[in-house]
């Protein structure tokens, strides 16, 4: 999720060999000996952050690849702008690294198929039915600060709210391009509802700076910059594993947090359908969550004994976690972004 940190190239993610041959559609891949022979390439549209070298992408590309035969090939960008444009002639098999947050417009171009997994192993704190986006790990957004440069960091929204001007340097990302600054406004509407915009006024003096996407705010914190920055519970996790560094820690609010799954779909009009499929069930199988916490610096969907290094064990948790479905973000999200908008003067 864009909540991975990549400033510098984290530890390698864990590895773990499949326990079991993956099945697709009642048959093994390796009784396909045609993937084999003709190597089709299973094109997979995903955010940059994603592809990246400290991303998950490679460690998926090659796990996938050792067992479907085949030619994985991500193309790197903005998801759900590019899906909108292309529309049925799209070129992406599957997409992957959407959030509940926008995939109502994604579902709304009806371009998408059901990825027919099992729900029932899924482990994290809201219940998911979805037939068509399927999640691939999780976290919640959390302002992160350094412990031993904020002595008097706030123990609540509220506290956050009603703290001088001067009291913080907090850097934010722009709920019109980042998916990660779109649940923030959610995650004031959740708790301020139709107060959400005097809470903005009072938030608004404290922000540093808005950037377009999450990176460029992170990395204004890790610089000194900024005292604290929207990200996620997870992103202390790397600086503890990656790092050795337990300083950067999470305000956790009594307020509660709000929830952020990163999806993946498949395509209705996918060029090699069966590969799709055989992919949305690798994005479930050990082999793939086992490598999510430290390849994506988040929870895996399902959790397993060893899928979370000791770095996650101590992690703080909020005891609310709450999110709206992809029906009540799509509603609210054009009043959220005006309030935003009123008190940032963009």
């Amino acid at each position: 999720m864009p909540g991975s940190p990549g400033l510098t190239p984290p530890v390698r993610p864990l590895e773990r060999e499949m326990t079991k041959p993956l099945m697709l559609a009642g048959c093994l891949l390796a009784a396909l000996p045609a993937f084999a022979e003709d190597m089709p390439t299973l094109t997979v549209y995903a955010p940059e952050y994603f592809t990246s070298e400290w991303g998950p992408g490679p460690k998926i590309e090659e796990g996938f690849e050792a067992i479907c035969k085949c030619d994985l090939k991500f193309v790197a960008g903005d998801v759900l702008p590019r899906i909108l444009l292309e529309g049925e002639n799209t070129q992406a098999d599957v997409v992957i690294g959407l959030n509940t947050d926008v995939s109502a417009r994604a579902r709304a171009t009806g371009l998408f198929a059901p990825h027919g997994q099992d729900l029932a192993s899924l482990t994290m704190p809201v219940a998911w039915e979805d037939a068509v986006f399927l999640p691939f790990d999780w976290s919640e957004t959390a302002f992160i600060y350094d412990r031993t440069k904020l002595a008097n960091p706030p123990a609540s929204f509220a506290d956050l709210l009603a703290a001088p001007a001067d009291a913080y340097k907090i850097a934010i990302q722009d709920p019109r391009a980042s998916t990660s600054g779109l649940a923030l406004l959610l995650w004031v509407k959740h708790i301020y509802g139709d107060k959400a915009g005097e809470a903005w006024a009072k938030l608004s003096p404290k922000v540093l700076t808005v950037t377009q996407d999450w990176s460029e705010s992170y990395g204004l914190f890790t610089e000194g910059e900024a005292d604290m920055v929207l990200s996620f519970t997870t992103s202390p996790a790397y600086h503890r594993i990656a790092e050795g560094d337990d300083t950067k820690v999470a305000a956790i609010f009594p307020e509660g947090h709000y929830f952020y799954a990163e999806l993946a779909a498949q395509l209705k009009g996918a060029k090699h359908p069966e590969l799709a499929q055989a992919f949305m069930d690798y994005i479930l199988s050990d082999a793939f969550q086992g490598m999510i916490a430290t390849a994506n610096w988040s929870y895996p969907v399902i959790e397993k004994p060893g899928f979370l290094p000791e770095g996650f064990a101590t992690l703080p948790r909020p005891e609310t976690t709450f999110f709206y479905s992809e029906e009540e973000a799509e509603a609210l999200r054009g009043p959220a972004v005006e309030e935003w908008r009123a008190n940032f003067g963009k």
